[in-house]
């Protein structure tokens, strides 16, 4: 990719065709959790290069709005929650959920501004053990589409939460590549004779191949794409293969293959040109992982390894993610601990904006491939202005999309056991 087409797929701010892709689509904003209190304190949210401010009000409906009051731009962020409303501390103006000025102390009652003052407000959608926030033409608010884990319930449900401080493309690269787990997170996942899949143990995933170099079978879709990476398995290798179906659904969601407890999917949410929220969330309609079971088997528990605000890691690029170098002499293949831990250490040391000129793509790089020129591809549909992809009335609801993780026949297609 030349440095021009870079900057298309990866910026989101501002009038970039990406981030108008984006905001045709609705947006996590938050976990539910971060505002389950009602008249709690606000949160800031950053999205897309905007700065917002996510509270829950009295009633216990969610808002978002612009973080800068209307009047002399201080932060709402700061301000009190209070008797279903949102009030800025400099002045005392008090905005409701759909950004109506319900109260200015500092102007006269009778006084025109106060029968027309606004500030921008977001539609919101509460689902999924996430708050979602519609970020284009509030005209044009598409219906919300339940993602693929609303059918557990909210008990079967697991989430990770982590900031990225790199673009959300190279991010979302990392977790379409199937042939990296082979190697980077070998320690995790490692091969095991007596398995016919990947089997979850309190630390490990355990897979029943030892091949490094899957090759790939990549097919387009209307959502985006999906494909089998496929393996030599340890058992019958003549007979059957091992192959592991991953799908990317536009524009920042990766069903990656499941486990024999839990199905898996990560989105890879832009906060801005170079910053992006990572969420990871376990699910299953009736096996599943606890929450805390699941942050901590991914490194990831707040107040231990991310900051339960912000979620930046305390494992990160200034400390070397912690590496354990004697660790590695001993056998551990990363010296580093947890799964996103290692993803995040090679998407950040990539730099902020990977330069993409000087890739030296090879087969097992098919998935990256096909996701730089669909998604390269759309981005500009979009700055023509055609659909989002992803978007209309014959899109496949997400609750219905699946993959696969086994062994599949020599003679069968593996289309055949999505």
């Amino acid at each position: 990719m030349t440095p021009k087409q870079n900057d298309i797929l990866c910026r989101v701010e501002g009038d970039a065709p990406m981030g108008a892709l984006m905001r045709q689509h609705w947006i996590p904003a938050c976990m539910s959790e971060e505002v389950v209190e009602r008249d709690g304190t606000p949160l800031r949210v950053r999205l897309l290069g905007e700065d917002m401010v996510v509270f829950r009000d009295t009633e216990g409906r969610i808002g978002i709005l612009d973080e800068q009051c209307p009047h002399r731009r201080a932060s709402l962020a700061l301000g009190r929650n209070e008797e279903s409303g949102l009030r800025c501390l400099y002045h005392g103006w008090k905005f409701d959920v759909d950004g109506n000025a319900v109260e200015m102390s500092s102007e006269p009652v009778d006084a025109k501004i106060c029968a027309t003052m606004k500030t921008k407000a977001y539609p919101v959608h509460e689902a999924a053990g996430f708050v979602w926030v519609w970020m284009g033409d509030p005209k044009q608010v598409d219906s919300f589409d339940p993602p693929a884990w609303s059918a557990a319930p909210d008990d079967k449900i697991a989430i990770v939460k982590m900031h990225a401080a790199c673009n959300w493309a190279q991010v979302l690269e990392g977790a379409i590549d199937s042939a990296h787990s082979s190697s980077l997170h070998s320690s995790n996942m490692p091969t095991a004779g007596n398995v016919s899949g990947s089997t979850a143990t309190d630390e490990h995933w355990l897979r029943p191949s030892a091949d490094k170099s899957p090759r790939l079978d990549v097919e387009r879709t209307d959502y985006g794409f999906r494909y089998a990476a496929i393996r030599k398995p340890v058992q019958e290798p003549d007979k059957q293969d091992y192959v592991r179906t991953t799908l990317f659904i536009a524009p920042f969601t990766v069903m990656i293959p499941p486990n024999n407890r839990y199905k898996l999917i990560q989105m890879l949410v832009p906060i801005d040109d170079t910053n992006c929220m990572f969420y990871w969330i376990a699910w299953h309609e009736t096996e599943g992982i606890s929450q805390d079971e699941w942050r901590k088997f991914c490194g990831a528990v707040p107040g231990v390894d991310v900051d339960p605000v912000t979620f930046r890691k305390f494992r990160n690029a200034e400390n070397n993610y912690c590496q354990d170098r004697e660790a590695m002499k001993a056998g551990d293949f990363t010296g580093i601990s947890g799964i996103p831990i290692q993803d995040m250490a090679m998407w950040e040391s990539m730099g902020a904006i990977a330069d993409r000129s000087h890739d030296k793509l090879g087969s097992s790089d098919k998935a990256i491939i096909e996701f730089r020129k669909q998604m390269f591809s759309a981005a500009n549909a979009v700055a023509r202005g055609e659909p989002a992809i992803g978007t209309g009335k014959d899109r496949i609801p997400h609750a219905q999309l699946s993959n696969y993780e086994g062994m599949v026949g020599k003679d069968e297609d593996w289309r055949d056991r999505m």
